[in-house]
């Protein structure tokens, strides 16, 4: 499948791969829904009408919103129904698109002339410690050797919670968080900002489908059906907080700043 928008040769989105983004421009400032493909954006707000299959044709709205989550609360059914459509508007076979000079000078934006978003509203935010090697080298800082893996760790899905409303999209400055420090030598603690910002590059799932019910959880086998896309994160934590709040109780001071 080739698309009719030039795609440089090693640009990440060809037609197998435009992931969603929310967008706005300078012309423009309203946040729109958007897909990548090559160095444009394709706006799904004035295509939202060619979305007329059997899942979507009365939900077409979810293209016109300012955040993805309308759209990712339909089914996955929905997602690869639109992920047709999307390939369909875009190939080099079709000429809906392709034919249609008027919109595709409304539809296709340069990445360039964009400003991205954080693509939905996060109500919540789950940091899961899965790495064995990262966990591995985090306990041997506070532990020791002999007791870097905690008990536990092997069988439970060790996880923080996270502070949703400090995620940010890239480029954003990143301010230097401030907390509690207590220096070797000293039994009061003092408040300032942290001498060892940590940072982890880590992948983010966004987590989507029809709501479930109250004790009801997601089955491991149907995960597939509520995983909606992945982010790259990068993961800032005050570590210098961490050697006096490093408690299971408190572990809301240092991954909550």
């Amino acid at each position: 499948m080739k698309s009719f928008v030039p795609v440089p040769q090693d640009s990440d989105f060809p037609i197998q791969n435009c992931p969603y983004g929310v967008f706005s421009t300078k012309d423009n400032p309203r946040r729109r829904i958007g897909v990548a493909i090559g160095e444009c954006i394709l706006d799904l707000s004035e295509v939202a009408h060619f979305f007329d299959g059997p899942l979507l044709k009365s939900n077409q709205d979810v293209f016109k919103q300012e955040t993805l989550n309308a759209f990712m609360a339909l089914p996955r059914a929905a997602w690869i129904e639109a992920r047709s459509t999307i390939q369909n508007l875009l190939s080099d076979d079709v000429n809906t698109l392709k034919g249609n000079p008027e919109l595709r000078s409304r539809s296709l934006v340069n990445q360039k002339d964009a400003t991205m978003h954080i693509p939905a509203t996060i109500g919540d935010y789950t940091d899961f410690y899965s790495s064995i090697y990262h966990a591995t080298n985090v306990g041997i800082m506070f532990r020791g050797k002999e007791n870097a893996l905690m008990p536990n760790w092997r069988w439970l899905p060790v996880g923080y919670h996270g502070r949703a409303s400090s995620i940010v999209p890239s480029g954003t400055p990143i301010r230097r968080p401030r907390g509690q420090l207590k220096p070797e030598g000293t039994n009061v603690p003092s408040h300032g900002p942290s001498k060892l910002l940590d940072f982890e590059l880590e992948m983010a799932f966004f987590v989507g489908g029809p709501a479930t019910e109250l004790g009801h959880p997601i089955s491991i086998e149907n995960t597939e059906e509520h995983i909606f896309g992945v982010v790259l994160m990068n993961d800032w934590s005050g570590k210098h907080f961490t050697s006096f709040t490093f408690s299971l109780y408190i572990y809301f001071v240092f991954f909550s700043i």
